[in-house]
């Protein structure tokens, strides 16, 4: 009995040694980091100065040089033609010549009135010199003489337009007539483009309208030449800015001695504006979006500091920041929704 007394003693001793042991070790958790402040992982980059090229990609549409409609500005019945498709012509050159028959022999009947009126006016002319007809009887012949020679300037002008010449340099299209056919104004003959140089029309947003001037180079490509890449010079720019589209339209000339661009085809341009110098370039994922712009976060004595910025150029990847870091700024790049000022960060990686 007093044995069984004495086990009894020993295992309630060595339960409050242990109790004791239990609240010790309790007792030093203070000691650890506070519950809920963690330390976030991420990504980094540290800002580097650099000179961007500020390039702007848009599209625009290629256009002859001059283009026209070939028509008469009579009716008649075409006489011969000199006008074959894809052929180039000079300016000036005759392509096509409508029957004058009737108009020739007008002219000659007009031209016979004339000498019969002329020589009536100078033997009026003697008599009104002597006072032996009327100074109205004079400019009575008098002017069936002008008359006469303005029916005979009427009907060359007449035979003038039975003539078809090239306008300028260019290249005939399809013609649309054949030798023979009867046509009218509303007749369209074919067509004549000038596409050495060709024009180039694009169009470009407000914020950029100042930096397009003549003499601005572009660089573009065509769905033809996509291996080819042609340069131009703007030429002009619209004085306006189209209010539905927000942009203003521009027009570039590129020399075409080739012909290997097309008129009508579309053009993918890429825009050289300016250099940017002593800006940086961050990953867009690095940037929140705030109600005035955007925000990012810098690394400062191993914790997140909220950092307000000005972005600029933006490309596929990346945007241009102009103000709110500095050179050797290290920059957050991923992770940046969870964070906050005095968030404790890890670098697992640098960019």
């Amino acid at each position: 009995m007093k044995r069984l007394i004495i086990i009894v003693i020993i295992i309630i001793v060595l339960g409050l040694i242990k109790w004791f042991f239990l609240q010790n070790t309790t007792g030093e958790k203070p000691s650890a980091k506070p519950a809920g402040v963690n330390v976030v992982g991420i990504t980094a980059k540290i800002a580097k100065e650099s000179k961007i090229e500020n390039k702007l990609n848009i599209s625009g549409t290629v256009l002859a040089n001059e283009e026209a409609q070939l028509v008469f500005e009579i009716s008649g019945k075409i006489l011969s033609m000199n006008l074959r498709e894809g052929a180039r012509v000079a300016k000036g050159d005759l392509l096509v010549k409508l029957n004058d028959d009737d108009l020739q022999a007008q002219l000659k009947k007009l031209k016979l009135q004339e000498v019969l009126a002329k020589d009536n006016e100078q033997r009026q002319k003697k008599l009104f010199e002597i006072h032996g007809v009327s100074e109205q009887d004079y400019e009575t012949v008098l002017n069936t003489l002008k008359s006469a020679q303005a029916d005979i300037e009427y009907t060359k002008t007449l035979i003038d337009k039975t003539e078809l010449h090239a306008p300028f340099n260019g290249t005939i299209g399809l013609r649309n007539v054949s030798e023979g056919s009867f046509v009218s104004p509303a007749v369209s003959i074919a067509t004549i483009e000038q596409i050495d140089p060709v024009k180039i029309d694009f169009s470009v947003p407000e914020k950029y309208a100042a930096l397009v001037q003549p003499g601005t180079l572009i660089d573009f490509t065509t769905e033809e030449t996509r291996n080819d890449i042609f340069q131009g010079r703007v030429t002009a720019v619209d004085p306006k800015i189209d209010i539905a589209t927000r942009t203003v339209k521009a027009r570039a000339l590129c020399p075409n001695n080739k012909g290997k661009i097309f008129p009508g085809s579309f053009a993918a341009i890429q825009l050289v504006l300016k250099e940017s110098e002593n800006s940086f370039m961050i990953p867009s994922q690095a940037l929140i979006p705030i109600l005035n712009g955007y925000k990012l976060f810098l690394i400062k004595n191993g914790k997140a500091q909220e950092t307000i910025v000005t972005t600029g150029l933006r490309t596929e990847s990346d945007v241009q920041v102009l103000k709110g870091i500095q050179q050797g700024d290290t920059v957050v790049i991923n992770g940046v929704m969870q964070l906050k000022t005095g968030t404790p960060l890890k670098i697992n990686a640098l960019q």
